[in-house]
This record gives structure tokens, sequence and C-alpha cells, in this order.
């Protein structure tokens, strides 16, 4: 049921949605008696549309996500098992072409080469199913197989996690096949972005891991110098506020440790 609820908030409460569906509204209702509460309404929406498009927004929502977690040091020493977390694999696109598809999260992926050279003692999990409402496409988890072989890593190094649809269910689902003993080193790989949330979620199920954090959307210092592109603006501001809503609906739901983790 959480699944389904998530998904549907996710999707409805997407601000550019939102917007739009007010301003389609609006000018329905300007063709009525309330003609002037629909031009209100329309115009009101087109002006916080452009503001959040155009205006920092998104970048300083984002910027105070993506400052909770540093960048990993490698000077603390090897760890002991690394676990990434799905999101960068589009398993439709993938399976209507032929190909793995990777996503604008694809630094998920390419990490797990890098780390595999890095720590090739370290056991690996990639935890990903089929987070889909409506197409069922698969799991992620099944499509790595074919860019293990890519990046010449044995299939046997990392454990296909497919059954997760969330990042709740990464969490759980990941300490399940783990089983991490008292002393070890775990890396989490995910999105900066994405990074309080999950940790919030794996100490939830007392799964303790340090952040390695890839995708990063935001300098270190922030700016508040406006966005050039319209589209890009609002798609940084669609994302950014689907992650602090995941934040509160996972922290009233109890998925995860604190309303915003941090190191």
């Amino acid at each position: 049921m959480f699944f389904v609820l998530s998904k549907t908030i996710a999707l409805i409460a997407v601000p550019s949605n939102l917007l739009v569906g007010l301003m389609v509204i609006g000018v329905v209702l300007m063709a009525t008696r309330w003609r002037r509460a629909g031009m209100r309404l329309a115009g009101t929406a087109l002006i916080v549309l452009v503001l959040a498009a155009y205006l920092p927004l998104g970048r300083a929502l984002g910027h105070v996500l993506e400052s909770r977690f540093p960048s990993w040091d490698p000077k603390s020493g090897a760890p002991d098992g690394i676990v990434i977390l799905g999101g960068a694999i589009d398993p439709w696109l993938s399976r209507q072409h032929g190909d793995v598809a990777l996503n604008e999260s694809a630094e998920r992926v390419t990490a797990i080469a890098k780390l595999a050279r890095a720590y090739p003692n370290a056991r690996m999990i990639y935890a990903g199913g089929d987070g889909t409402l409506l197409k069922r496409s698969g799991a992620e988890a099944d499509l790595l197989v074919s860019l293990l072989d890519d990046f010449g890593i044995p299939r046997a190094r990392v454990t296909l996690e497919d059954r997760s649809r969330n990042t709740a269910e990464n969490a759980a689902f990941s300490a399940e096949l783990a089983k991490p003993k008292p002393g070890e080193r775990w890396l989490l790989v995910t999105s900066a972005q994405h990074m309080p949330r999950a940790v919030g979620c794996f100490r939830q199920v007392g799964f303790p891991v340090e952040a390695y954090p890839v995708d990063w959307q935001t300098s270190r210092r922030f700016s508040l110098w406006p966005n050039s592109t319209f589209s890009l603006g609002l798609a940084r501001f669609d994302d950014s506020v689907h992650e602090w809503i995941g934040l509160i609906v996972y922290w009233l739901s109890g998925r995860t440790s604190a309303l915003l983790p941090s190191a």
C-alpha cells in the first residue's frame, strides 16, 4: 500500500504538473461566469511557474540536501562492502532498444567499475527492482549483468537485489543480503541529493553505512545567480521538491531515522 501511495503522491505532487493544472483550470474558468477568478488563477500559476524555473529555488533546495554528506574520503581505509542503489537504469527503454539505457543518474552505475577495481575484496550489492507503478518493465538489477561484462567485472562479484521498489525496500532487502557484522564498514552509493533519505532508511533498519555520494547537481558554494534555461531550472525545481516530499513522507511513516539525516 505504501508503495502505491508514495508513487501516486510523487506523480501528483510534481510542482510543474500542479502549476500547469492550475493554469488549465484558470483558462476553463475564463469561459464561465468566474472569468475574473480564472484569469487570476491562470496568471498567478504562470508567474509562479516562471519564477520556479528561473530563480535558483531548485538549486537552493537541492544544495541543502547535497550538503548533508560530503564526498567519501578514501584515506579512511578500504570498506568491507558496498551497496549501490538502483535508479540509474531505464528498464523500459533498455528492453525497447535491446541495450542498457542509463538516465541522468548514470554515475551510480559507473561507480561500480571504479570501486570494484579500487577495493577487490569488498562485497558488492546492487539494489534495484522494478520501481514503476504502471509499466512493470522488470528489475533494474537484471539489466546490470551486461554492464558488468562491459566493465570487465565477474558477474559473481556483484550480488543482485531485484525485489526492492523504493528506497525503504532498498535498505531492508540489502540488509537481509549483507547481514553486516559488528565493526564492518559498508559504503552506500547513490545520488548526492538522494543520500539523506537513503542513509536514513538504512539507519532505520539497523544497517550502518558510510555515504559515497555521486551524481552531484549543485556546486559546493551556493550561488544566487538565476538559471539561464527554463526547462533545466524547472526540472531541478521538480527534482528537489520531489526529494523533500519523499523525506517528509518517509519520516512521517517511520521509514527513515530522521527528517534530514546527516553525516
